[in-house]
């Protein structure tokens, strides 16, 4: 039987670092965060470029943003105040 390719390579990669499935978990964490945060910027009819202008950044730090990239919390913040969202940690 055939085995999956990303299966393949998560065993492949898990092998030299136990602590990859974790990395693997925490960026679909990410991802899943950034479709939200651009889903809330549409409903609220907001482009990219507005809510960059209001951070006082560019377009790209948006886009990076709302693909899930790893940005800092205090980029977290602009972007969210920048929609009119408020910040905050529920540990």
């Amino acid at each position: 039987m055939a085995r999956d390719l990303v299966e393949e390579i998560v065993t492949e990669r898990t092998q030299r670092n136990a602590e990859f499935p974790n990395m693997l978990k925490e960026a679909e964490a990410r991802r899943k965060l950034a479709r939200r945060l651009a889903a809330a910027r549409e409903r609220k009819d907001l482009s990219q470029t507005v809510v960059a202008a209001r951070m006082g950044t560019s377009a790209s730090v948006v886009s990076k943003l709302e693909s899930g990239a790893d940005v800092k919390v205090s980029t977290l913040q602009r972007y969210l105040a920048a929609i009119g969202e408020r910040f905050a940690v529920g540990i």
